[in-house]
């Protein structure tokens, strides 16, 4: 599936509310080198998937969706499902750690 960048807060609160799939969303910045290297693994997940919603918001660009998760480090990885978090990675993980929370989502 393709990954999808959210914008605002409005978005944000539509895909994750209104996907009948978990959404893993990626909350990043282009500044963050860690960010850099969880960004091909969060490609694959999304290419590789079709049972979870990959997206991302940039935490410089959407501040109120970051602030209102209390995203305090980057990467952050939180998975939604039903519209509320399910799951939360703080840092760079490798791939299967990453996959491992959609054998209960």
């Amino acid at each position: 599936m393709e990954i999808i960048n959210i914008s605002d807060k409005a978005a944000f609160d539509q895909l994750v509310k209104e996907s009948t799939k978990p959404v893993m969303v990626d909350f990043w910045a282009t500044w963050c080198g860690p960010c850099k290297m969880v960004a091909p693994v969060i490609a694959q997940i999304a290419a590789e998937r079709d049972d979870v919603q990959v997206a991302k918001v940039d935490v410089d660009q959407v501040p109120d969706v970051a602030s209102e998760f209390g995203i305090a480090a980057i990467p952050t990885v939180v998975y939604f499902k039903d519209g509320k978090e399910a799951h939360r990675f703080v840092g760079v993980q490798s791939k299967a750690a990453y996959l491992d929370p959609l054998q209960s989502l």
